[in-house]
């Protein structure tokens, strides 16, 4: 290449730095940002580093339409923007500065809206751009996650349920924040704390739709509650068999698909990754080989993207409250409304027996534990198992309404309460007057309300209150319905049962492995 060609070369580059600069980009060097346009946009925006991860969620044409049908997000905004664009690149950290109060576990409001972009210019994205009848950059548009879905919007046409956000007036974060805020009606702010002015906060007082979303919270509670097993290390001789007949229950009957084969894939390798050859651990240890010292993290029981980091559905005004302990006891709830009669004994002393080994709250552990042992003999049908848990439940939210009041440690927005409350369910109790405390309870209705409320209720609903397109996959029957992954399913399906056949199916597939079974451990009462 002669001098000349060379000169022109370095004056072309030049130029269009300045041009950038000029634009406002905040570009230090454009012979650093040589590469694909994704790479460039993502260092432009207030010259942070590329290696500083965006809090917007970038989508494309293979991942849009799945991620926004799974997104546990009331709302969701998606800009359509073009990497060449200088007005999106001047927008981008107007963009990110909202984005950062809803998006992940960091976010100060996290749960409530998915803050995503696409990017135009790429060719693969050219038709997920033309469904959505993108004409010009950047483009916002405003939902539902689960509307977005296989979906088409037409500027003016009706019934999409997808809007249009005017950003015309100025592309600023805060002109945006103040759209979201004149369509919830909230008053969020750039400078919020955790958990400040959230006025479209969740409240499960007296709305049973509200339920649905707490599919999202048992499957971070399960994650949760392995993971503090597996992390530290509390599988030993004793409580192997204790966790076994736990983790059968959670592949036959767990809301969650995900969690279901999840649970099942772990439960079938279990022996390869603790061992309970007394020849190879002595008598009170357990071999853990190499995968066994992964946590439930690294295992993705129930998917890849959980844990989230964050709660909906048990999120308290405060970050110390609610939480794990509310998404623990729908897990409970939830399984026991799914298994069926001839199961409920099984059900109760896998229950009792999880918590007496595994549960680390020493206060909480013991009460549970009494309250197991105080039962004569374990139900021996669904409806008493459901009505057990449910008046155990209530027992503990009575001690801990004594305990809150005088310790001034609950939360203000979610107080303990007996419940269901007269709201939630009215035909729950005889002559109810003046809240929860009034009229006896009327079983037959407290067993089908939470049948429904922990059964066909729970699972994820759009805005309009319809389930959300391609998630039923991941929502088990309802009451004693059986629901296994596929793969266990057929191991169950020879056996002709359900919770029992998993057991059987997993000692045949530790036979092959030639490992050693332990025998299952006695019920405590």
């Amino acid at each position: 290449m002669s001098t000349l060609h060379v000169a022109l070369l370095a004056l072309v580059v030049l130029l269009l730095a300045a041009f950038d600069r000029a634009a406002g980009d905040g570009i230090s060097s454009w012979t650093s940002d040589f590469g694909p346009r994704r790479s460039l946009l993502r260092d432009l925006g207030g010259g942070r580093s590329s290696e500083i991860a965006d809090a917007a969620v970038e989508l494309n044409s293979s991942t849009f339409d799945a991620y926004l049908g799974e997104s546990p997000a009331r709302f969701a905004v998606v800009e359509f923007f073009a990497s060449w664009c200088p007005a999106c690149r001047n927008y981008k950290p107007q963009y990110e500065k909202v984005a950062k109060i809803f998006n992940g576990a960091s976010a100060v409001h996290p749960g409530i809206i998915v803050m995503t972009r696409v990017d135009c210019a790429q060719r693969a994205n050219g038709k997920l751009c033309d469904r959505f009848s993108v004409s010009h950059y950047p483009t916002l548009l405003w939902a539902p996650p689960a509307k977005f879905r296989n979906s088409k919007w037409t500027p003016g046409k009706a019934g999409s349920g997808i809007e249009d956000i005017d950003i015309q007036k100025g592309r600023t974060a805060q002109l945006l924040l103040d759209w979201i805020n004149d369509k919830l009606g909230s008053s969020f702010s750039l400078i919020d704390e955790k958990f400040a002015n959230e006025s479209t906060l969740l409240h499960n007082i007296s709305d049973p739709e509200q339920i649905s979303r707490a599919l999202y919270d048992v499957e971070e509670a399960t994650v949760e509650l392995l993971d503090i097993i597996f992390q530290n290390k509390m599988i030993k001789p004793k409580t192997q068999a204790p966790l076994i007949k736990f983790l059968q229950l959670i592949v036959a009957h767990h809301p969650s698909k995900r969690c279901r084969r999840g649970t099942a894939e772990v439960l079938v390798n279990f022996d390869e990754l603790w061992s309970s050859d007394s020849s190879l651990t002595g008598s009170t240890e357990v071999a853990i080989h190499s995968e066994g010292n992964k946590g439930a993290l690294d295992f993705h029981i129930c998917g890849t993207e959980v844990p989230r980091g964050y709660w909906i559905f048990c999120r308290g005004s405060r970050n110390d409250t609610r939480g794990f302990s509310c998404g623990l006891w729908i897990l409970l709830h939830s399984l026991t409304v799914r298994v069926r009669d001839d199961e409920s004994a099984l059900t109760f002393t896998t229950i009792c027996d999880f918590i007496h080994n595994f549960f680390l709250c020493e206060d909480c552990r013991r009460h549970f534990y009494g309250m197991c042992s105080s039962v004569g003999a374990p139900p021996n049908n669904t409806r008493k198992l459901v009505l057990w848990l449910w008046r155990t439940h209530n027992q503990v939210n009575e001690r801990l309404i004594k305990e809150e009041r005088e310790s001034a440690s609950g939360d203000p927005k979610f107080p303990k309460t007996v419940w269901p409350s007269s709201q939630l369910c009215p035909s729950c109790r005889h002559n109810a007057v003046d809240g929860d405390r009034r009229g006896t309870w009327n079983e037959d209705e407290v067993f089908r309300f939470l049948g429904r409320y922990y059964g066909t209720s729970l699972a994820p609903l759009d805005k309009s209150g319809g389930q959300v397109s391609g998630t039923e996959d991941d929502v088990a029957p309802t009451t004693s319905a059986v629901a296994v992954p596929v793969g266990a399913a057929l191991g169950i399906a020879l056996a002709s049962c359900a919770f029992g056949a998993l057991a059987c199916f997993w000692r045949t597939q530790q036979k092959k492995r030639k490992h050693k079974l332990m025998k299952p451990a006695e019920a405590h009462y």
